[in-house]
């Protein structure tokens, strides 16, 4: 058997650990991805005379074609495996079947669409606009950690995809799980999005304050010498940590993540053929629901690193009904103009959430405020696709591009960024029109009162005397008032 001088030095220096393997033909592309729990062993196997003899044909064909191999080592067989799959789906090396083992691992998958959105056990991701967490090596965890979950934010377990009264007939779960219960009226969908909200940040590993109130527990508990309880609360945090750990997980701190963030700058520069680095970037997304509560979000970061204080909101204000397109360039509109009459520095790019059309209303509008020298971008979520103006076919980029991890990161903080302005005006709306069911106010008198008070929430603690300085409200008035709302 020939082997080239590259393989022969790798063969000799390949470690006996767990990890995984990529074999390259002669114009150096990956033609095959294996995962090993020795390194050493498994790859010098290839290249052994009885394996090319007792090799079926596929293993003679791979074996022959090999003129170069990298290796990446692990720490242990598990995510040996999961960096297999991810290689496969980066690379798809056509010695490779199709990729099943990631089904052997469990998933947690949320439908955020849902009227009460909860986390159901799934072995394979699919592009359904869910949301998955994992997956995770220990199954007995993941179903740990959904069972801590669901009674730690009062998320449900039952099927119905709104449940009501009669899927309560059959329920004791608010009683024995901790259930928020949505079903009987006890939070509303708003407050249960909230709860589910949370329980996501917590697997992101956002809320390291939960963890620490365990850790509190735990010590609680062995001080009163109830060592039940608190080896429960141990086993239980070992779980947790686990679960949330992200998988190949590698220092983080701020100074790592602008770094990367950086490369991604860097690179978008060369994929967009700009001149300069896109330094200063703004990102826009438009949300609204059938139409209403129409809002806007900006968001911006310098350097690929989200600037908080530069994000921006919007109400939309002559667009009705659903019209995207005409709501993105109303924001631009008044975005744009101002920067003119303030004299401010544009952005060197400008990220719209959405495609072609998104993108033309976008230059429309820089077209007629004479703004010929910015650069914009559409960015679709469905297959992660850039358009650029003047391109036929959108770009591209792998999934693990820095310059598309950038762009997704802004897209998806200002997507987050335009929800959370929606709810708020849904709400505060909702909670406004209890005053429209008391008799004597009309919309004048409810203007006045919100006005003075600020919200429905002051005007409720106020009490009769101050609201009859409102003017236009006499005694009778604020004591009915004081009474519809108490």
């Amino acid at each position: 058997m020939s082997v080239s001088d590259k393989v022969r030095q790798k063969l000799r220096d390949i470690p006996d650990k767990p990890g995984c393997y990529m074999m390259r033909d002669r114009r150096g592309k990956i033609i095959y991805v294996g995962k090993a729990k020795s390194l050493r062993k498994r790859v010098q196997w290839y290249f052994r005379e009885a394996s090319l003899r007792s090799g079926n044909p596929k293993i003679r064909g791979l074996i022959n074609s090999i003129d170069d191999l990298d290796y990446i080592v692990v720490r242990n067989e598990a995510e040996a495996l999961l960096t297999e799959g991810q290689l496969i789906k980066d690379y798809r090396p056509r010695y490779n079947v199709t990729f099943k083992d990631d089904k052997r691992f469990l998933l947690l998958r949320a439908n955020i669409t849902a009227p009460f959105p909860q986390f159901r056990f799934c072995r394979l991701k699919r592009d359904d606009n869910a949301v998955y967490f994992g997956p995770y090596t220990s199954s007995s965890a993941a179903r740990a950690t959904l069972d801590f979950l669901e009674k730690r934010y009062g998320l449900r377990k039952c099927s119905p995809r709104n449940p009501d009264a009669d899927t309560y007939k059959h329920c004791m779960n608010d009683i024995v799980r901790f259930c928020a219960a949505p079903c009987i009226g006890k939070v509303t969908s708003e407050e249960y999005h909230e709860k589910f909200e949370e329980a996501c940040a917590f697997l992101r590993g956002e809320r390291p304050v939960v963890l620490k109130e365990l850790t509190e527990l735990m010590e609680q508990a062995a001080e009163k010498r109830d060592y039940e309880k608190a080896a429960a609360l141990r086993d239980t945090l070992t779980v947790l940590k686990a679960t949330i750990r992200k998988r190949g997980q590698t220092p983080s701190s701020p100074e790592i993540r602008a770094a990367d963030a950086l490369k991604g700058v860097e690179q978008l520069k060369d994929v967009l053929h700009l001149e300069k680095d896109p330094k200063v970037i703004e990102c826009y997304d438009i949300s609204n629901i059938s139409g209403t509560f129409s809002v806007a979000s900006m968001v911006c970061s310098i350097n690929g690193v989200p600037m908080r204080n530069r994000y921006r909101r919007f109400k939309i204000k002559t667009v009705e009904g659903i019209d995207d397109p005409a709501m993105m360039a109303e924001v631009l509109r008044r975005r744009f103009g101002r920067m003119q009459d303030e004299k401010t520095k544009p952005p060197d790019l400008v990220v719209v959430d959405g495609g072609i059309t998104q993108l033309n209303a976008a230059y429309n509008i820089l077209e007629e405020l004479g703004i010929d020298y910015v650069t914009c971008i559409g960015l679709a979520k469905r297959y992660e696709e850039i358009y650029c103006k003047g391109l036929d076919l959108p770009i591209r980029l792998p999934k693990n591009a820095p310059a598309l991890k950038v762009l997704q990161q802004l897209r998806d903080e200002a997507h987050r960024f335009a929800i959370t302005y929606h709810r708020h005006l849904r709400n505060k709306t909702i909670k406004e029109s209890v005053l429209d069911d008391i008799p004597g106010i009309g919309d004048t008198r409810k203007k006045l009162l919100l006005r003075h008070f600020g919200s429905v929430s002051r005007l409720r603690k106020a009490a009769v005397k101050d609201i009859m300085e409102v003017p236009g409200v006499g005694k009778e008035l604020a004591e009915l008032i004081v009474g519809a709302l108490r």
